[in-house]
């Protein structure tokens, strides 16, 4: 996967991999946290997360401005790598209000805005030198997968933490009881929530609760601190990003020394940098539409996970929801694509089937200890995205390289525009599980729910989608961005993705007001005019990015 790349790939890699860990834990868990702690509704804790991911995307513009002007990316990065680990710190310390939150919030995603584009703009410049410029392409697919690595893990950590701390208290974790708490002392609870509560109670301590008022207050306390912990091991990931960076950042070019030395490269004509920035603009206008729908992943999707999606699984499902067998899954896929590798030498081979083998004989041995039913937390939906991810990357690199051997693979731009028809696909296919689902009755341990296979069909889905569309769009950036605006450029990808992020309350608040397949059949309208847009405007597109 790394074979023929310059070893700055490997950094930008791993730095990358360990401050996506960190985010991820966050996000996984960030709208849970908010309406659990502070009893926002769904509609107000999704415009506290949307706002967050649009300032930790806006301000990478601010990020790319600053690395601009100095010149100096590698070392906003590292300021950047700093502020991050100084926001996780806030985060973990358990007992403050709302606003100490908002602060901590802030103050990662100025960080985020500091490190995000500025690096990404950095591995653009690893494949600026001539021998390596072939390979852009899939740089950034193998540079978007170690985001992936980390997002995998992430909510698994984030979920087997707080549940840990729950139990080390007393308590079982049920999602269901921080909405009844927050009820219960505003005396809001009706006569059948009031039912639900005490059964509930006495389910998670195992004991008949008499007192409620203090068991609702230690149990929030508890519930909202195991939060807390997984945000500081959030932070410890971002000890392993700070590190990897600190040792091995020679390794990434620097264009200050390059201008020092007077090899920076020479800047465009006017004419040809208005004509690139007026391309990348109008994909900046595209994609904002695609994260508004993608990054419902976290938000309205979870809420859906949470409401509205069975909380057991079987064994078969579990293999994908345990985070060990999930890994052998992973690790025996790719001795199998080791296996079957047209250039793999025999000892490779070999070594290939001897990883299929073990991988797939823990799935087996770990499919044989399951119970028939084991209870999970809503979200371990979300190491799906990744895991895809993971899994999916070679196979599509693989096409695109066999496309490309016939003279056959589509543009970056156009992978866009086919990756937003993908888009739409994967909101269908929730929009058939939704029917039927009613969104204006109380939810209780008894509401009606859903199979998993509806979330997970459509967390595939978008892994492909997202596939075509990111790690292209971040490369097209790359290879169009004139080399004067190569930070400020990839601040531009990231503000659209703030723009589209900043938009994902109206998922929130639609989820409230409409039914639940109307909310889905917004983002495949939406996702079909963007698609429209960008494919009448390929031929422009393609012209600049020749």
């Amino acid at each position: 996967m790394f074979k023929g790349h310059p070893k700055g790939l490997y950094v930008a890699f791993f730095a990358n991999m360990g401050e996506r860990f960190g985010f991820y834990t966050m996000m996984g868990v960030l709208v849970y946290y908010l309406t659990a702690k502070y009893g926002l509704t769904g509609t107000n804790a999704g415009f506290i997360y949307s706002t967050f991911y649009f300032l930790i995307y806006g301000l990478a513009l601010v990020g790319g401005l600053v690395a601009d002007k100095t010149q100096n990316y590698k070392g906003v990065i590292f300021v950047g790598l700093i502020t991050m680990l100084a926001g996780y710190i806030l985060m973990s310390i358990p007992g403050f209000g709302l606003g100490f939150t908002l602060f901590a919030l802030f103050t990662i995603a100025f960080g985020n805005g500091l490190f995000k584009g500025n690096l990404q703009a950095v591995v653009g410049q690893l494949y600026d030198d001539p021998k390596y410029s072939h390979l852009r392409d899939s740089a950034f697919s193998v540079f978007y997968m170690g985001i992936n690595v980390g997002a995998l893990y992430a909510p698994h950590a984030a979920s087997g933490i707080i549940s840990w701390f729950i139990r080390s208290q007393g308590y079982e974790r049920n999602d269901l009881l921080p909405g009844l708490i927050h009820k219960f002392n505003n005396g809001t609870l009706s006569a059948v929530e009031s039912t639900d509560f005490q059964k509930l109670a006495d389910s998670v301590t195992g004991t008949t609760v008499s007192d409620l008022t203090a068991f609702a207050h230690d149990y929030l306390t508890a519930y909202s601190t195991g939060f807390n912990y997984a945000f500081a091991a959030a932070g410890a990931t971002m000890v392993v990003s700070f590190i990897v960076y600190l040792l091995f950042k020679n390794m990434l070019p620097d264009v200050k020394k390059k201008q020092e030395e007077g090899t920076a490269v020479v800047e465009m004509s006017k004419e040809e940098t208005k004509q690139r920035m007026t391309a990348l603009f109008l994909v900046f206008g595209v994609v904002i539409f695609f994260w508004m729908a993608f990054h419902q992943n976290g938000l309205t999707m979870s809420l859906f996970a949470r409401d509205y999606t069975v909380q057991e699984v079987g064994p078969s499902a579990n293999i994908f929801f345990n985070v060990w067998s999930l890994t052998a899954v992973i690790v025996g896929f790719f001795g199998f694509l080791t296996l079957i590798k047209k250039e793999a030498s025999m000892i490779n081979r070999v070594i290939g089937g001897g990883i299929t083998v073990v991988g797939a004989y823990a799935v087996y041995y770990m499919y044989g200890t399951f119970a028939e039913s084991t209870p999970f937390s809503p979200e371990l939906f979300q190491p799906f995205n990744p895991s895809f991810i993971v899994i999916l990357t070679p196979i599509i690199l693989g096409i695109f390289a066999w496309l490309n051997k016939r003279g056959k693979e589509p543009s970056a731009p156009r992978k866009i525009g086919m990756g937003m028809i993908i888009t739409s696909v994967a909101f269908l296919i929730l929009l058939i599980g939704s029917i039927g689902l009613d969104p204006f009755s109380a939810l209780t341990p008894e509401s009606p729910r859903v199979g998993v296979g509806w979330l997970i069909g459509t967390y595939f889905t978008l892994t492909i989608a997202e596939l075509f569309l990111s790690p292209m769009g971040i490369s097209f950036v790359s290879k169009v961005s004139p080399p004067k605006y190569q930070g400020l450029m990839q601040g531009g990808w990231l503000g659209a993705t703030a723009l589209g992020n900043q938009m994902l309350w109206i998922g929130s608040y639609l989820y409230e007001r409409i039914a639940i397949w109307q909310v889905w059949l917004v983002f495949i309208v939406l996702t079909l005019i963007a698609a429209a847009f960008i494919f009448s405007i390929m031929k422009k597109l393609e012209k600049v990015s020749k």
